[in-house]
């Protein structure tokens, strides 16, 4: 009996000694719970992002930049770096469809993307077509050919300037962007007389230029332009309505006209309308009923305004190549003394206002290269000058409103900016 409670009681013992340690232990020490708290007290290490360069991880190659030499070809850069011929016929094949090699000019920038170890094989090509498009040929895996385009950061930037000769010279005495006078003069086109500049007239602008590697590209959207000519403000809101964007003055009328205020841009007036203008060939006295623009031989002539060539051809006895547009039927305009005409320009051809119709010459009984411009107001010869063209339509009445809450902070901007006077 003894010898069976002895049995008994080491079995408990052998039992109960193990859970209550278990039990004591689990105790004194809790399972360790992940908390909030506790991963915000670790230690987060960042990884940096690769430095790019189109697209191509710089870390993991050797770079080298050159430029495209005279009568080097693609064939010759890719045989210096160690590329056999038929994989460059191949790379040639696969690269048709993106671009034309034989397009390469010379002096635009191509980068080598070599591998680190000492054999630096080639494992892309990058050629720059333009500012923004490049061309890539990888040659890691298979043969793979692209095109890239490189990011354009637009900045925002405002100027003004006071006109002493031309806007294109102001542009130039104030350090901007000479896109920019070109920008200027076709918002204001139908409302400013850029041949009649006075002294005193400025601008203000409101705009984006174009960057890429810090390099301007270009000029991007204007916000607003005030034009001080003759005077008189003139305001430009670039506003969107049914998805178009069109300038407007403070008032919600359209600056673009029926018809543009010259026939090209950038020249002097040096002969104006006249009925009794001492002839600079026959030396004598003869209605003048025209403007006569100096300018540079080959300088673009565009189409005052929408309309229809009606009459093509050469004037032996003085207005040398000319064109006829009627534009409806109270205004015709003409132009003389062309050099050549527009491709596409014929007797029954459409043209659209500030389309490209001929150039600037000298043909005819002419001194010099220049333009002479007419204009019929119901067959009757008026002076250019004068023309009164008529507005587009306005903005609608049921956008007035939003119309006029968009202008009020781009007015304030433009009313804003200090004039410059050079």
């Amino acid at each position: 009996m003894k010898k069976k409670t002895f049995f008994l009681i080491a079995l408990i013992v052998i039992v109960l000694v193990p859970v209550t340690f278990f039990l004591v232990n689990r105790y004194q020490h809790p399972r360790s719970v992940v908390t909030e708290e506790t991963l915000d007290s670790l230690d987060i290490v960042e990884v940096p992002e690769p430095e790019l360069l189109y697209g191509i991880p710089l870390d993991s190659f050797i770079v080298d930049k050159e430029r495209v030499k005279r009568n080097q070809f693609l064939a010759d850069i890719f045989l210096k770096a160690g590329i056999d011929y038929p994989t460059i016929n191949t790379i040639v094949e696969r690269t048709k469809p993106v671009f034309d090699v034989r397009k390469i000019k010379v002096g635009n920038n191509y980068s080598l993307f070599l591998s680190q170890d000492t054999l630096r094989q080639l494992e892309h090509f990058v050629y720059e077509i333009d500012n923004t498009d490049y061309l890539v040929v990888s040659l890691q895996d298979s043969i793979q050919v692209y095109k890239g385009v490189k990011e354009t950061v637009s900045v925002s930037k405002e100027a003004s300037g006071v006109i002493t000769s031309s806007l294109w010279n102001a542009m130039s005495d104030n350090n901007l962007n000479p896109l920019l006078a070109i920008e200027l003069s076709e918002i204001f086109a139908w409302t400013v007389d850029f041949f009649g500049i006075e002294k005193g007239d400025n601008f203000k602008v409101y705009y984006e230029e174009e960057f890429v590697d810090s390099l301007s590209i270009g000029i991007g959207k204007v916000h607003g332009a005030l034009f001080h000519h003759r005077g008189k403000p003139i305001y430009a809101f670039n506003f969107e309505e049914d998805s178009v964007w069109n300038f407007f003055d403070e008032n919600g009328q359209s600056l673009r006209k029926a018809f543009l205020k010259a026939p090209l841009k950038f020249s002097r007036i040096s002969s104006r309308f006249s009925n009794s203008r001492l002839h600079p060939v026959l030396k004598i006295r003869r209605p003048h009923h025209g403007i006569d623009y100096a300018a540079p031989a080959g300088t673009p002539v565009y189409a005052l305004g929408d309309g229809r060539v009606f009459a093509k051809g050469y004037q032996k006895n003085g207005g040398g190549n000319y064109l006829k547009i009627k534009h409806n039927s109270v205004y015709t305009t003409v132009y003389m003394h062309l050099k050549g005409f527009a491709k596409g320009i014929s007797k029954g051809s459409v043209v659209k206002q500030g389309q490209l119709i001929g150039y600037v010459g000298s043909t005819g009984l002419a001194t010099g290269p220049h333009l002479d411009f007419r204009v019929f107001k119901n067959g009757k010869a008026i002076d250019p000058l004068k023309l009164e063209a008529p507005s587009v339509e306005p903005v609608k009445e049921e956008n007035m409103a939003r119309f006029e809450t968009f202008i009020k902070p781009l007015k304030a901007k433009l009313d804003s900016i200090p004039l410059k006077e050079y």
